[in-house]
């Protein structure tokens, strides 16, 4: 089963995530984010926008390549595969 990784921030707004490890069965990224979201309601509504593509502050990486398809989520995550989320950070 895919692995989910998360930064520590993420884990503050779903402290039931954190201390444990996140696994979920396989499929695409949107499959992956709707399973975390069974385990913490409110977890897709902060990271996917009103049409469930992933919101602009939001990075989603596979093992070590970042998820090409943002508004379908489409990528497919193997069984071995790690699924990493991070806010992207901006300023100047």
């Amino acid at each position: 089963m895919p692995t989910v990784e998360m930064t520590r921030h993420l884990y503050r707004f779903f402290p039931q995530l954190e201390n444990r490890t996140i696994t979920v069965p396989a499929g695409s990224v949107a499959e992956i984010l709707n399973a975390v979201n069974e385990i913490a309601p409110g977890f897709t509504d902060y990271v996917l926008d009103e049409h469930g593509a992933l919101r602009r502050h939001v990075n989603l990486c596979i093992n070590d390549t970042i998820v090409i398809d943002r508004r379908t989520l489409t990528d497919r995550v193997r069984e071995d595969e790690i699924v990493y989320i991070f806010q992207a950070l901006s300023g100047g």
